[in-house]
């Protein structure tokens, strides 16, 4: 069970072939259907308009209407195993609900993300606003980040029971391991990668001559936590030292809420260096990457984020903060370059560290693709998957 999602999607094409699977995920209406070996029910969550406004308003998130939906699902597939990928959506409602054995991926936790919200911006921010749907659409539409704080302080509730409950995690960083100990104490922890998507794995980037504009990518989302106000303290560094660059950021559009709120919070400050590009599929992500000198990611809190996995994979020299389990995917100077999360000083000074030496450029790249190979191999992942699966149906047979 799980959201749709790129990385799924390659798990999925990867496995198919393996076992019987059957993929349920929240759609926009009721359907079975079956594509390319795999078995897939969309579910419909019931979400009406008196549900919504309680939500709106304050009322916890009851899953008991959707849990009825997800078990008619495992009633029909009778499963060997049930694989929940994220703990932050209601799937996890059916743990204390089927006999069936249950394991689920740790991908974010909305518990530590609630915590670390504030890290880059006060709470001031929260209720700037920026509507673009009119009333009564609005209502149901997040007009501001106040909205999303208020809904992660509810769901956490619920992840936190969902682990508490649950007897099987998959992880893969030290960090995911250490919240797992207390958040799912009574749980069997299994480590297993993830696989990314092809294009990452087919291209890789290639020697550079110089030039005189130096190129930096980042792909993030509209979001509190994400550390683009780094980006942009960071560049006024830069421009303090006279470096001539462009840093494009896909995930985030211009007329974004984040971008609207970092305008205001550095009213005074015009940096043409930066350009969202908005949402961008991979073949475009690669695109940019090969012209790419350096790959930063700046966020406050990420398990294992795969758009800085990708760019490593893709060979991309990466600076990225020490926030959650990205010191599980970077060795300091030796694959990458790790920076404390909110440090302007530290990023630009890592960007100059960089472009600065031929030497540590080719070395960061060459063990950056070498190492990512390794960790994100499709076979390896695959086969290490398929015996936990094996592990955990042996486990709840006796």
């Amino acid at each position: 069970m799980k959201e749709t999602g790129g990385w799924l999607s390659s798990l999925d094409k990867a496995i198919q072939s393996k076992i019987d699977l059957y993929v349920a995920f929240h759609g926009c209406k009721n359907e079975e259907f079956k594509y390319k070996g795999t078995t897939y029910f969309s579910i419909k969550l019931n979400r009406s308009i008196y549900q919504k406004i309680g939500r709106k308003i304050g009322k916890s998130f009851d899953n008991r209407e959707n849990l009825n939906l997800y078990l008619t699902v495992i009633d029909k597939v009778k499963p060997d195993v049930i694989h929940i990928h994220g703990t932050e959506q209601s799937f996890g409602c059916i743990i204390k609900n089927t006999m069936q054995p249950i394991v689920v991926s740790i991908q974010g936790n909305l518990t530590v993300y609630h915590h670390k919200f504030f890290s880059g911006f006060e709470k001031k921010y929260l209720k700037i606003k920026k509507r673009t749907i009119k009333w009564p659409l609005s209502f149901f539409s997040p007009g501001n980040f106040k909205s999303i704080y208020k809904t992660y302080s509810k769901l956490r509730f619920n992840e936190q029971e969902y682990l508490k409950n649950c007897k099987y995690v998959i992880g893969r960083t030290r960090w995911d391991y250490r919240i797992s100990r207390i958040l799912a104490p009574q749980s069997k922890y299994y480590h297993c990668d993830e696989i990314l998507r092809d294009e990452f794995y087919d291209k890789c980037c290639n020697v550079k001559v110089e030039k005189d504009e130096k190129i930096f990518f980042t792909t993030s989302s509209n979001n509190f936590y994400k550390g683009i106000e780094t980006i942009f303290e960071a560049v006024e560094l830069l421009n303090k030292g006279k470096l001539n660059f462009k840093w494009y950021i896909a995930g985030i559009c211009k007329d974004d809420l984040i971008v609207h709120i970092l305008r205001k919070k550095y009213d005074k400050l015009i940096l043409n260096e930066i350009i969202f590009l908005g949402k961008l599929n991979a073949k475009e992500i690669t695109s940019y990457m090969a012209n790419t000198d350096i790959y930063i990611m700046p966020s406050h809190i990420e398990n294992s984020p795969n758009n800085l996995c990708e760019a490593m994979l893709f060979g991309l020299p990466s600076i990225a903060t020490f926030a959650g389990g990205t010191g599980t995917l970077i060795d300091d100077n030796v694959n990458g370059i790790l920076i404390q999360d909110g440090d302007p000083w530290a990023m630009a000074g890592a960007i100059i560290e960089i472009i600065s030496s031929p030497n540590l450029i080719s070395k960061l790249r060459v063990n950056a693709r070498r190492i990512a190979l390794i960790r994100h191999n499709k076979e390896k992942i695959v086969t290490n998957l398929i015996k936990i699966y094996t592990s955990i149906i042996n486990e709840a047979k006796n």
